[in-house]
């Protein structure tokens, strides 16, 4: 396709358009990330992590804490947050019955809500996949590469955490040979699911998702996002 709109961070093929168009490389496959604020401000330490972000085919400005960074860079990209693209995704999907879908959960009990939602959207073909604990020196799941060349499916979603996710999407991206769309969409789901905190598209859309994440778990996303900060600095050496 011509005249897509990339930009090039920290290595990261990052793709700045709509969702028609992402939706139309997802067609051919490959990998997809929604690389967060502060998981981008630890690229550096965390290398294998970063080494997935740069084997992604596609990036996704997620994080409206880096796109208000670029732009005192006078770089200038649109957000497109993992709440809106799964938005658009599900209702995209709702179009494609024919298509088969993979989700990779956590637990039992988020693999079950997570099943019963995309069911409850007419999505009909749904294959499921519990993750074990991932070894997060070496990420490989040979259970699961069995699943997948038996299904085939045409979307693989993955809603696991950041740093694990990319590195599981980068494992099943290098050991499969037919077009799947990888995609890391984390929590993403869990907002439409009711199991994470109540976004919608008016705090998204103003970029205040993360303080509605941090006032419904502060004890989990505070340090998280104040970690986030050091993004600058990777941002200050562009």
């Amino acid at each position: 396709m011509k005249n897509i709109k990339t930009v090039k961070l920290f290595g990261v093929n990052f793709i700045d358009e709509n969702f028609n168009i992402i939706k139309k490389l997802l067609k051919r496959g490959g990998l997809l990330v929604l690389p967060s604020g502060p998981g981008l401000s630890d690229i550096k330490k965390n290398v294998k992590y970063h080494k997935a972000l740069k084997n992604a085919d596609i990036a996704l400005f997620d994080s409206g804490y880096l796109c208000l960074l670029l732009k005192l860079k006078n770089i200038h990209v649109k957000k497109f947050s993992g709440f809106l693209f799964f938005k658009k995704l599900i209702h995209s999907l709702t179009k494609e019955p024919s298509k088969k879908i993979l989700l990779i959960d956590p637990n039992k009990n988020e693999s079950k809500i997570n099943y019963e939602f995309l069911k409850s959207k007419k999505i009909l073909k749904v294959y499921n996949y519990i993750s074990p604990w991932y070894n997060t020196k070496n990420i490989k799941d040979s259970k699961l590469l069995i699943k997948i060349k038996k299904i085939k499916p045409n979307y693989i979603i993955i809603n696991l955490g950041g740093g694990t996710q990319e590195r599981l999407g980068s494992y099943i991206k290098n050991n499969i040979n037919f077009k799947s769309a990888i995609i890391c969409s984390g929590a993403a789901i869990s907002f439409f699911t009711k199991q994470q905190a109540p976004i919608n598209i008016f705090f998204d859309k103003i970029y205040l998702g993360w303080l509605i994440r941090i006032i419904y778990k502060p004890s989990i996303f505070l340090p998280r996002y104040l970690s986030a900060f050091k993004l600058i600095f990777l941002i200050n050496d562009l």
